[in-house]
């Protein structure tokens, strides 16, 4: 039994996303003991906080990792209903931090809903698209009974108000409507809507659409809206091809907001360079490749629609956030999985890579008994 499970275990993509974990515990650490002393008086804030999260999502990892993915099937609307619930809550007794009332104080631990709904949503969609496959061109049948759910949770959301995780949402949706085989025009026109959508909350809030704006010319205020990104710049060319050392980040001493949670990628550009950078979009590569095959040898079209929406996920928060690093997107606030500084996250991620890695087992295992009763034969 045990030679079994060490066989049928993606160790590649286990193995990769805790060394993409362990990476981001020293970049959080390196990033803000600067920002934890001055702010806390502890050099060891920020880390102590988020080994403690570390250590509840690995043996959250380690349970979900021999979860079947199938009984996910029948949780899905309890998984939603604990959603809707938890966003509810938070308009109402959450925790305001930085203008933005996005959280949830649970005695030590603060929690952000909005991250639980990521891995919640996917979960339900691809439980309810996978039953409609008889009916997914039918719109109101098929397509239409789901996105009310997903309004509902993207109207929580935006109370909060957080456009960037309701963005990430609203394109995993898309994908997952995708994936299960919508028709083309039905798809149109959902894109076009949602397009719609996001423009009106955009151009409607002043602030919304300074950051949509912003990054186009962040010199053309620099002591405000493009103070942030010019000190990302700044970070990002000093860092040049191999960094200044672990450790010897200028831009951390107190220039760069946000060091250790959305700007962290900036950090380690300036320590470890376009090496380390490397590093990480590799991890990434791997993970999006493993997530795809994943899904494409599924033969359950919810463990495929469920592996589908997990990589992708990820996918659109890592471009999000590289690309407001970079200056090529708008500063959402969305982390980047693994690495950044925020114990929700960091517990979703590895959570959501879990499932995905029991749905590679479950693959496996089917194929390894394909292959006995052949040999049999």
């Amino acid at each position: 039994m045990n030679y079994s499970f060490s066989k049928d275990n993606d160790w590649l993509l286990i193995i990769t996303t805790f060394l993409l974990a362990a990476f981001g515990l020293i970049m959080v650490f390196s990033s803000s003991y600067v920002l934890a002393l001055y702010e806390q008086g502890d050099y060891y804030y920020f880390i102590k906080r988020q080994l403690m999260w570390f250590g509840l999502a690995s043996v959250a990892f380690a349970l979900i990792l021999h979860f079947p993915y199938a009984a996910y099937r029948k949780l899905s609307p309890f998984i939603v209903g604990i959603s809707i619930l938890l966003l509810a809550l938070v308009l109402f007794v959450g925790t305001e931090v930085k203008g933005a009332q996005r959280w949830l104080q649970v005695g030590p631990l603060r929690m952000q809903p909005s991250e639980f709904v990521k891995i919640g949503i996917i979960i339900y969609l691809a439980q309810v698209y996978s039953s409609k496959q008889a009916y997914i061109n039918q719109f109101v049948k098929g397509l239409l009974p789901p996105l009310i759910v997903v309004c509902v949770i993207l109207g929580l959301i935006m109370g909060q108000p957080d456009l960037g995780t309701a963005t990430s949402i609203l394109l995993v949706t898309g994908l997952i409507v995708f994936f299960s085989g919508a028709k083309f025009t039905h798809l149109i026109g959902l894109g076009a809507i949602g397009a719609s959508l996001f423009t009106v909350l955009a151009v409607f809030e002043p602030y919304r659409f300074q950051r949509l704006v912003g990054f186009r010319d962040p010199f053309a205020n620099p002591v405000d809206s493009g103070y942030q990104l010019i000190q990302s710049y700044v970070a990002i060319s000093h860092g040049g091809l191999t960094g200044t050392g672990l450790g010897q980040s200028v831009q951390k001493l107190l220039y760069l907001p946000e060091p250790h949670t959305d700007f962290i990628l900036a950090i380690i550009s300036e320590e470890l360079g376009l090496f380390g950078v490397a590093f990480i979009f590799v991890c990434y590569f791997i993970i999006l490749v493993k997530g795809v095959l994943i899904g494409a040898q599924c033969k359950s079209p919810f463990g495929s629609l469920l592996a589908y929406g997990i990589v992708f996920q990820i996918a659109i928060q890592v471009v999000f956030n590289v690309g407001a690093v970079a200056g090529m997107l708008p500063i959402t606030g969305i982390p980047l999985p693994f690495i950044s500084n925020g114990g929700s996250s960091l517990l979703v991620s590895l959570v959501s890579i879990a499932i995905l890695a029991n749905i590679s087992k479950h693959n496996q295992k089917i194929k390894r008994m394909k292959e006995d009763v052949a040999l049999s034969a």
